[in-house]
């Protein structure tokens, strides 16, 4: 079992960059697959990116490719997602999640989520 802790989402300028962690307890870190997803009021749950246990493997969602940019440091226990070139549109509670095994692009796949971090971007 794994517990994940995201932080670092706050009130960032268009254009600006924030950069959220998500950090994990539980020895077993490293046979988790972790992905971001974010929810926007009113919306469906959506898939960002998603990094494999050590870190070599990554996907991203089409619309997310080149402004965002997951990461983790298995020594820490944390998976990163560096946002860059923020629009309003990005505005949304992220979260991360993890499983054990591939990772998959649907939320449903994924057996354990952090709370949730908010960001929002003012135009």
């Amino acid at each position: 079992q794994v517990q994940l802790v995201e932080s670092g989402g706050g009130l960032v300028q268009a254009g600006g960059s924030l950069r959220l962690s998500c950090a994990a307890s539980g020895r077993t870190f490293t046979t988790y697959a972790i992905a971001w997803f974010r929810q926007a009021p009113g919306k469906e749950r959506d898939f960002i990116a998603a990094i494999n246990w050590s870190g070599t493997t990554t996907y991203y969602a089409d619309s997310m490719k080149g402004r965002f940019t997951i990461s983790r440091d298995n020594a820490k226990n944390t998976v990163y997602l560096q946002m860059n070139s923020l629009k309003p549109d990005d505005t949304a509670v992220y979260y991360c999640a993890a499983k054990t095994g591939y990772y998959y692009t649907n939320y449903r796949r994924y057996d354990y989520w952090g709370q949730g971090t908010q960001v929002t971007v003012s135009s």
